[in-house]
């Protein structure tokens, strides 16, 4: 062996161990694929494009539960490559940042502030810390403090703010473990916090070993049909299984707001920890092994039990097996009980659901799911609370006398909610709202909650407790407009308390006095970035602001945005949101080239497939990631365009997917042509996800557009054999669907040039990143158009700004090579409905 290898042969060991293997995938891939010298280093789009990037945010505003103080939390530019690269775990479908034992998170707060909602005024809090690294903050129930965690280099921190003096300090010495948590929450008041704390005397995390002791194999004895989607970031070896034990490992303890801290019970490898709202119990989670290689976490056995607060165990409560072999379906669920929570009005009262007929949505049965409840001391036999007949969606309790019950059908798009007197549990519920999950014109809104005197969320009752508060976004034919009702539960009528007008797009934040006739509001229009502001209701005095946020884009005031409706040709109705760049005027201009981004959505009706979504009247907020940032370029775009692909009765939507596709995007097409706003041989399409699988198929079943973008999509749907998107049949079961969904299958039909930008650390179920490598691979070979973008270290979304600035690099300049000064085809363009 030559010398210069002798020495690289522990490095190239070190590099062949697990941890290292993403590693050794990334050279391979620029060693075959990027060979052009040129794209070595991170491109900077330009300046305009530059600005939207560097703009400043707006803060974080959080209503205090008294409804007396609001907490601001100001937020940095984007975080560099330099931390996004930072080591990260991946492990059963968690990403973890080895160094902090806390979930990987790159986005944090630098400052606070403190806002009195009386007065207006705001004070800068002090004391806090040299770099600040806000992660979560959580008021407490009496608005006296706000708990938060701060980032530190070596592990998380727990940090108390003193309301009244504007005054942070740090809590206590001991670190906080955030993996699968915050690691911190309020308990029975607001003088104590149960918090997730590292073990004392924790030994060093499992080595790696750097030589195999021999090969991974996975094996399967059989049994029923299952519906598994393809996860990431799966366990495969022991070592991974002992790494993610030691990441988990926690003792809970209670810190006073004095920093007096108490450890109690023994160190667990917890998921979840839940104090009861009287603060004297504790439900806990536990992973329980054997784990599986194919299952994220949160389908892993369970260990679920109760403990006090002086770390007693007191009870199993579940054994839950792992959920491996679910029946197929969107609504199946595991049999036996699950999904165990404190009732939020009494002191220490569980409920849990227990599924009926093996979990199965295909058995037709009279009840699906069983809602069922216990009270301390636990020595009564469960009570039954309700039978549903379909599967549970959420509750919210206000008294004995009053909770909300909801529960959905995925196949129907079905979902009602019932009144429940959960003290009468022999009274049968009543039907209060029922609708289809996608007609959002019928949608009566969510209602409001509040902290009770446990400090816990529970529904807002009106003085007399005979009513409930719905607010809601308010979707109509003129676009939203969100409101604000008084919903009585006895005679089940609304009374209208308030509705947004034009020219403002504004939505209520919170309810100021017990009769809602005070109220906070996020008020916007399309020049105004949103603002706080309080409304009197019963005066009708003018509205107080609260801040006063400048618009981060003057260059860019004068954007122009017109809801466009539209028909397709079997007659259902679409609906767009058409921008126009600052001082263009299309009879003075003529047309200019168009961007359009889309996600498709599966529907059952074309009723609801045709319902108008957005408002004129919000902010032209334009986000870096959106196709908006192309008009600094002078570009138009139409963003949000409706693309449902629709199923009614027993069909299947995807069924007929690429055939409504077209007739989507052929409306989108015309429609904007007709208005003179864009050039019919100068539009590019585009999409994320979904929308890039979107992408993919309209340029290979049609010449409507001369180039497109696709990011972190997936283009080979036999690799995602068990289900994707809404699609709940397996490939086996629907195999032409697959195929014919699948671009992959067509690339030799794609004639105009395809941008594929993908997260090399992609963790989205199904969209991994050999998704884009193989869709590139085979327009490459084919003698297709088209340049693949890996991006170091980045998943699904982007987060690095030197990733940010190399996407808008590479968009912009595609557009300006494919679509921008494109000419019409000599001869004309192929028929675009192949």
């Amino acid at each position: 062996m030559p010398a210069n290898v002798r020495r690289l042969a522990p490095l190239l060991l070190l590099l062949g161990s697990p941890l290292f293997s993403p590693l050794i995938s990334f050279a391979a891939v620029n060693a075959n694929k990027f060979v052009d010298p040129n794209d070595g280093a991170y491109k900077m789009p330009p300046p305009e494009l530059q600005a939207i990037v560097d703009a400043p945010r707006g803060p974080l505003f959080k209503l205090g539960p008294q409804r007396k103080t609001a907490l601001l939390e100001t937020m940095p530019g984007l975080p560099g490559i330099a931390e996004v690269a930072q080591p990260e775990l991946k492990l059963a479908g968690l990403r973890i940042n080895p160094r902090t034992h806390a979930a990987s998170q790159f986005d944090f707060g630098n400052g606070l502030s403190v806002i009195d909602i009386a007065t207006g005024t705001t004070r800068i809090v002090d004391g806090m810390p040299a770099t600040p690294r806000i992660a979560e903050t959580l008021w407490s129930p009496d608005e006296q403090w706000v708990a938060f965690s701060q980032w530190t280099d070596t592990g998380v921190e727990l940090w108390l703010l003193d309301v009244k003096k504007a005054h942070a300090r740090r809590l206590m010495a001991d670190k906080l473990n955030a993996v699968t948590s915050a690691g911190f929450e309020w308990s029975a008041g607001s003088d104590q916090l149960l918090v997730h704390l590292l073990p004392l005397h924790q030994k060093p995390v499992p080595n790696v070993p750097i030589l195999p002791a021999g090969p991974h194999t996975l094996e399967t004895k059989g049994g029923k049909i299952t519906q598994n989607r393809t996860y990431p970031d799966m366990l495969k070896t022991p070592t991974d299984a002992a790494i993610l034990d030691w990441e988990l490992q926690s003792q809970l303890g209670f810190v006073t707001t004095k920093g007096e801290l108490h450890r109690v019970g023994p160190v667990m490898t917890l998921t979840k920890a839940l104090p009861s709202p009287d603060g004297k119990l504790i439900l806990t989670t536990q992973i329980r092994r054997p784990y599986s290689t194919f299952l994220p976490i949160d389908r892993f056995a369970q260990l679920i039990e109760l403990w006090d607060r002086q770390g007693k165990k007191l009870k199993t409560v579940a054994e839950r097996p792992m959920r491996e072999r679910l029946p197929t379906g969107s609504d199946a669920v595991q049999t036996g009980p699950r999904d165990f929570a404190w009732r939020t009005d009494k002191p220490a009262t569980l409920y849990w659901l227990e599924a009926q007929a093996g979990g199965d949505p295909e058995m037709h049965v009279r009840v699906h799911d069983l809602m069922m409840q216990q009270a301390a001391p636990f020595d009564a036999p469960p009570q039954k609370l309700m039978e549903l007949a379909w599967r549970f969606s959420s509750v919210q309790w206000a008294n004995h006398g009053l909770a909300l019950v909801t529960e959905s059908w995925w196949k129907t798009r079905d979902t009602r909610t019932w009144r429940l007197r959960p003290g009468a549990v022999e009274s049968k519920p009543e039907l209060l709202f029922s609708r289809k999950t996608e007609d959002q014109y019928a949608n009566q809104g969510n209602p409001v909650v509040e902290l009770n005197q446990f400090g816990l969320t529970a529904l807002k009752l009106s003085p007399d407790e005979k009513a409930i508060y719905l607010a809601g976004l308010g979707a109509s034919p003129e676009g939203e407009r969100p409101f604000l009702d008084r919903y009585d539960v006895t005679t089940k009528q609304s009374v209208r308390l308030f509705r947004s007008q034009a020219p403002y797009y504004e939505q209520v934040v919170g309810i100021l006095n017990d009769k809602a006739t005070t109220i906070v509001t996020s008020r916007e229009s399309s020049e105004e970035r949103p603002n706080y502001l309080v409304r009197d209701l019963a005066n009708n005095e003018p509205v107080r602001a609260l801040t006063n946020f400048a618009h981060p884009l003057p260059q860019l005031k004068g954007i122009r945005k017109q809801q466009l409706r539209y028909t397709r040709s079997d007659g259902v109705e679409l609906n767009a949101t058409l921008y126009l760049p600052p001082g263009y005027d299309p009879r003075r201009d003529g047309s200019r080239p168009m961007l359009m981004w889309a996600y498709p959505r599966e529907y059952k009706t074309a009723d609801a497939a045709g319902q108008v979504t957005g408002s004129a009247y919000k902010y032209n907020r334009i986000a870096y990631t959106s196709p908006m940032v192309m008009l600094a370029r002078g570009y138009t775009v139409l963003d949000g365009l409706s693309m449902p692909i629709i199923g009614e009765g027993k069909k299947e939507p995807n069924d007929t997917y690429v055939e409504q596709l077209k007739m989507d995007a052929e409306a989108a097409v015309d429609e904007v042509v007709r208005l003179g706003v864009a050039d019919r041989n100068r539009i590019a399409i585009g999409g994320h996800s979904y929308g890039a699988f979107m992408t993919a198929n309209l340029l290979a079943h049609t010449r409507l557009f001369r180039a497109g973008i696709a990011r972190s999509g997936a283009y080979n749907r036999t690799l995602t054999p068990f289900g994707f998107q809404s699609e709940d049949r397996n490939y086996w079961q629907a195999e032409k669907v697959y195929q014919d969904m699948s671009p992959f299958n067509f690339a030799n039909q794609i004639k105009d040039p395809l941008l594929l930008i993908h997260g090399e650390q992609d963790n989205n179920t199904g969209t991994f990143p050999l998704q884009s490598e193989r869709m590139y691979q085979a327009l490459q070979g084919l003698g297709g158009i088209s340049r693949l973008v890996m991006l170091p270290n980045e998943s699904h979304g982007y987060r690095a700004r030197e990733s940010i600035m190399q996407m808008l690099w590479e968009q912009d300049r595609w557009l300006d090579m494919y679509v921008k000064n494109a000419k019409p085809d000599v001869g004309g363009r192929e028929d675009s409905s192949r």
